[in-house]
């Protein structure tokens, strides 16, 4: 093979003879050149778009990925607004329930009903075998279950406080009914009516009924709820107390030596309100007992011998 080089400067050429191995080496070199360029660059590129959609399934991983975690945070919202809603229900729920449990106990209380078989204080004695098929309540069923829960709260709510008007009412009624004795021990030493009187010996009208007591300091009972209209000192009566019972209704207490109510006062049915005494125009230790009605002296017997409602 004969190479010829030509010398552009001074002009001149030059030839080179290669032979043999020489000759081999210069035609591998001119023809494995282009191929191994051709292959490099062929595999540059290769390497440059597997990168590309390597990249590219990457970027839409991680917008699946956003997705996804934007998808949950929403429902653990929507899960953090039920369980407050949730959580809301069981406050008044329970409320309504401790309001329903004191309703009942004062109820009890009023009926002077057995403790035991109705005591509001405990929690309702429940049981049973074991349910082999159980489903677990979903939060709507749950939320569903609870407003059931509320109206038949509601539904009780509004009769038990239908029932406790009704017996508050019967209680008042009861407790302002007068009967029984103002003491609980002591003879009827005068009648209502007319009467000799111990101090003159003339025929005198006596408005009340007198109960001996043997000695004074014994307890004088209100004989049915009231209010205290006069708790004083009166002429003839000495140390005395008036209870206005409504209805028309007043009862007085006289002769006493101590009063332990004033006016004003509400006392209740049994309620001691004075001690026995001999205080103004008596002849020995013992009680007048009157009775009013709509202003008028009635005779008291009628109600001493009256049993209570």
């Amino acid at each position: 093979m004969k190479i010829i080089i030509v010398d552009q400067k001074h002009g001149e050429t030059r030839s080179l003879v290669l032979k043999g191995w020489a000759r081999v080496v210069l035609s591998v070199c001119l023809l494995g050149i282009p191929v191994i360029l051709g292959y490099y660059g062929y595999h540059f590129s290769s390497l440059r778009n597997a990168d590309f959609y390597k990249d590219e399934a990457s970027q839409a991983w991680m917008d699946d990925l956003k997705s996804q975690k934007a998808d949950v945070e929403q429902i653990r919202q929507n899960t953090l607004a039920q369980l407050q809603a949730l959580s809301l229900k069981m406050a008044n729920l329970q409320a309504r329930i401790l309001r329903l449990d004191a309703l009942g106990q004062r109820l009890t209380e009023i009926s002077e009903l057995d403790d035991g078989e109705f005591d509001f204080t405990q929690t309702p004695a429940i049981g049973g075998p074991e349910s082999i098929e159980e489903e677990e309540l979903e939060v709507p069923d749950f939320i569903q279950a609870l407003d059931n829960l509320t109206r038949e709260i509601e539904d009780k709510q509004q009769q038990l406080e239908l029932l406790d008007s009704i017996m508050v009412d019967q209680q008042i009624q009861s407790a302002s009914f007068l009967s029984g004795r103002p003491i609980d021990r002591g003879r009827i030493s005068s009648p209502f009516g007319r009467r000799i009187d111990p101090f003159t010996g003339n025929l005198a009208w006596h408005q009340g009924i007198d109960f001996a007591t043997g000695r004074t300091g014994i307890d004088i009972k209100a004989v049915a709820s009231g209010i205290v209209t006069f708790a004083d000192e009166k002429q003839g009566y000495g140390l005395m107390v008036k209870v206005n019972h409504g209805n028309g209704y007043e009862t007085l207490y006289a002769h006493d030596e101590k009063l332990l109510v004033k006016p004003g006062d509400i006392v209740k049915k049994g309620q001691i309100i004075a001690l026995s005494g001999n205080s103004g125009r008596s002849t020995g230790p013992h009680v007048h007992f009157e009775v009013h009605k709509n202003g008028r002296v009635v005779d008291p017997s009628s109600y001493v011998h009256r049993t209570s409602r």
